[in-house]
């Protein structure tokens, strides 16, 4: 899988946390022809009888329309979606990039399914996003190992012929 790094508009509502909410959200972006891929929904913590969905991307007249009648509007947090094959370490070391200059994220959500990861990245600000980007790049074209200590080589054992 080739790695991608794009920045992505989040769209964001409010709804009652009850059984159902989050399918009377989706169903009319089904109906419309919405093709997402992500999808986020969590209980407000201050007040659990309210929650929060944020879904991407919203594109076309059609699609939009029907984020717009449930609510869904674009949420003004820059995001990057970043995807490509997992690694060992991945994730400590963009985050270790990142913080190293000083940019704070307000959130991130990964996984790994197989052998490839995605994560989504949330900033403070689109300056924010727009340098995390090209560090997220710079970590991910970096030669394997050379974000690592380096590491005493294992003398191999010699083996006698019989």
């Amino acid at each position: 899988m080739a790695t991608t790094i794009r920045k992505v508009q989040l769209w964001k509502c409010e709804v009652e946390n009850r059984p159902g909410a989050l399918d009377s959200v989706l169903a009319p972006l089904a109906e419309a022809g919405a093709d997402l891929s992500i999808v986020f929904g969590w209980v407000n913590p201050a007040d659990p009888r309210r929650a929060t969905i944020e879904v991407a991307p919203i594109k076309g007249k059609k699609v939009t329309a029907a984020a717009q009648s449930v609510g869904l509007a674009p949420d003004d947090v820059p995001v990057l979606v970043v995807e490509g094959l997992n690694r060992p370490g991945l994730g400590h070391q963009l985050a270790e990039a990142i913080a190293a200059k000083g940019i704070n994220m307000s959130f991130v959500v990964a996984q790994v399914v197989g052998r490839n990861y995605s994560a989504v990245f949330g900033f403070q600000s689109a300056d924010d996003v727009t340098k995390a980007g090209r560090i997220i790049k710079s970590v991910l074209t970096a030669r394997k190992g050379t974000n690592r200590k380096a590491r005493p080589r294992k003398k191999k054992k010699a083996v006698a012929a019989r």
